[in-house]
């Protein structure tokens, strides 16, 4: 946009005017965005709604006018946004609230008043300046006085309304809770009849200083959801204590705020979640369940450590579109889901899912028992914990506190006349040793391990003290998984392949380098990192009889390996060379989580 257009555009509408809904449309229909009809409707729509006006920004982006420089495309509130930042002469900004440093932006004490009146949010501060956000070019009157109120210089960037006071009103009257909490006498009443669904806002029987907390809980947990995280952690420090999420497997820093607050924050989630609130020197699990503003009912694991500085809280959420996720929606290729189906459609025998904490085997084993749920089936589970209620499953919690363990759980699963019986972990001989029994007595098992590739499963099965010959019988299959990030969608891009990379990812199986792979880029949608969401990739070792006959006590790995091979498995990183090549991630999101071959120059 050059000088002399921005001019031109200012001298239409004086400093000190907001930008009206005619001036508006005069000035998408010279740039040749809108057509004389579109203008006209909105004209007309506005005289209608008069009553309930909105910004002039966020009507003309409700109205879903379509953009004639963009044939298909409409003109949204964000392209608007940008359209009046070049307009202006201003910087145009998309707030990503991830790297917002909301301690220091509600620190700066700005009345909420004042930032209402004109519609501006700050969202940068450094120690000579402060970046604030405006829809209004014109109106600036209040930069002189937050400039000499603040004593520091003042920028503006454009940012679209709707964002500005969305994330004022979230961020400021969490501020202020959490003043108003560290203020008074926090403190969490003990609640001994509350529901098991935990309705957000709710404050209960709570003491009126309470109120705080209970909108910093609320806050939190909404917070997470809108931003897909899967774990939220609560973290003492000796001066104050952080809040961080786990986002697409990254942790993110999100909100600050003093120890005597994250302490009444922590109880508070404590008592939700059925746990001892007075009991802060013994590890403690709990869970909770809520549900969110679109009426999706959400899981939350919760378990606590004992710190240096107290006690520290980490809420997993079990994403609720789990169960409605197709094996395709998970990461399986064709290949891979023709094997795995075939594996779990068996009437008896043993299916293991091995990978480390975090690498998605919940979901894997979830979306496979709502794929076999059926009502001719009975289909039960043993679990520690319950990690997502299904009603179509009979679903058992594992309680030590009274003898209540997995071997335990599935000799009482046995007695429940089941068809599949999904065992949470296989942690010790015991477990292993019934979970055989139920699949030589006809009986479908699907259960996880600890392992970092599927042959090794094997070892480990063996090192519990399982027999060999009793795993040739029952076991039918291992898969190994992991997860990576995903290439964002919106702004991928192909780029040649670096020739190094490739070798290492497919080395020793030497697979012909394409000319060009997707690469990561950066946009809003995915905050700049070019990744948006998570896949698996899978290694499934199907036990051939071939395979059967390496299974013995001084069993080799690498020969195990070297013939699973060759009965089709593929390893992790061929696997990710394959999600590589679909355009689907990047050669280094493989490398960090999958490992290397081991011996197999010769395969």
């Amino acid at each position: 946009m050059n000088s002399e257009r921005v001019v031109n555009f200012a001298a239409h509408c004086p400093n000190g005017q907001r930008m009206e809904l005619d001036f508006l449309l005069q000035e998408l229909l010279h740039d040749g965005l809108i057509g004389a009809d579109d203008a006209e409707r909105c004209r007309r729509s506005a005289q209608i709604k008069r009553r309930t006006p909105l910004q002039p920004l966020v009507f003309i982006g409700a109205m879903k006018i379509e953009d004639r420089r963009s044939p298909g495309g409409v003109i949204s509130l964000e392209s608007l946004t940008s359209w009046v930042a070049a307009k202006s002469g201003l910087p145009y900004q998309q707030i990503d609230p991830l790297k917002l440093e909301v301690h220091a932006i509600t620190g700066l004490n700005l009345p909420m008043a004042y930032l209402e009146r004109f519609n501006i949010l700050p969202v940068r501060v450094t120690i000579d300046r402060v970046v604030m956000a405006t829809s209004e070019p014109f109106v600036d009157e209040w930069v002189k006085e937050l400039s000499q109120v603040l004593k520091k210089k003042i920028e503006r960037v454009i940012v679209n309304p709707v964002d500005i006071q969305r994330y004022r009103r979230e961020f400021f009257a969490l501020a202020e809770s959490v003043k108003g909490a560290s203020d008074g006498r926090v403190g969490v009443s003990q609640i001994s009849d509350f529901e098991q669904l935990v309705t957000l806002g709710r404050a209960g029987r709570l003491d009126a200083s309470d109120q705080h907390i209970v909108h910093i809980v609320d806050w939190l947990l909404q917070y997470a959801f809108d931003q897909r995280a899967s774990d939220i952690h609560l973290e003492p420090r000796r001066e104050s204590a952080n809040i961080r999420f786990r986002i697409d497997g990254v942790l993110h820093h999100i909100y600050q705020v003093p120890q005597n607050v994250m302490n009444a924050v922590t109880s508070r989630i404590k008592v939700l979640g059925r746990m001892d609130v007075a009991e802060k020197r013994r590890p403690q699990d709990g869970r909770l369940k809520t549900v969110t503003p679109n009426g999706d009912e959400v899981e939350l694991r919760l378990s606590t450590m004992p710190t240096t500085f107290g006690e520290k809280l980490v809420m997993r959420i079990f994403d609720p579109e789990a169960l409605k996720k197709s094996f395709q929606e998970l990461g399986f290729s064709d290949e891979e889901l023709k094997t795995w189906r075939g594996m779990v459609e068996r009437p008896h025998g043993i299916i293991l899912v091995t990978g480390p904490t975090g690498s998605g085997k919940t979901t894997t084993l979830y979306s496979t028992l709502k794929h076999l749920a059926r009502p001719e089936l009975n289909v039960c589970t043993v679990e520690d914990p319950i990690e997502i209620v299904d009603p179509k499953l009979n679903q058992m919690q594992v309680q030590p506190a009274i003898d209540v363990t997995f071997a335990s759980g599935v000799r009482t699963l046995l007695r429940q006349d089941p068809d599949i019986i999904m065992v949470g972990e296989i942690r010790d001989l015991e477990t292993a040793e019934i979970a055989v029994q139920a699949s030589l007595t006809g009986h479908l098992v699907l259960s996880t391990l600890h392992t970092n590739d599927s042959a090794t499963a094997v070892t480990r099965l063996l090192d519990l003290g399982v027999s060999d010959f009793l795993i040739q019988a029952t076991l039918l299959g291992v898969t190994a998984q992991r997860l990576v990030r995903t290439l964002c969608p919106f702004c991928k891009k192909l780029g040649p392949v670096e020739e190094r990379s490739w070798q290492l990812l497919t080395a020793p199986w030497k697979i012909k380098q394409p000319e060009n792979i997707y690469q990561p880029v950066g946009c809003p949608e995915c905050r700049r990192t070019g990744y948006l969401g998570r896949s698996a990739i899978f290694e499934i070792m199907l036990v051939t009889p071939g395979l059967s006959e390496l299974i013995n006590s001084s069993i080799n790995l690498e020969a195990l390996r070297r013939q699973s091979i060759n009965d089709g498995m593929r390893p992790l990183r061929l696997s990710g060379a394959n999600a590589v090549v679909a355009g689907l991630t990047t050669p280094e999101e493989i490398f960090k989580v999958a490992p290397p071959p081991r011996n197999l120059e010769n395969m």
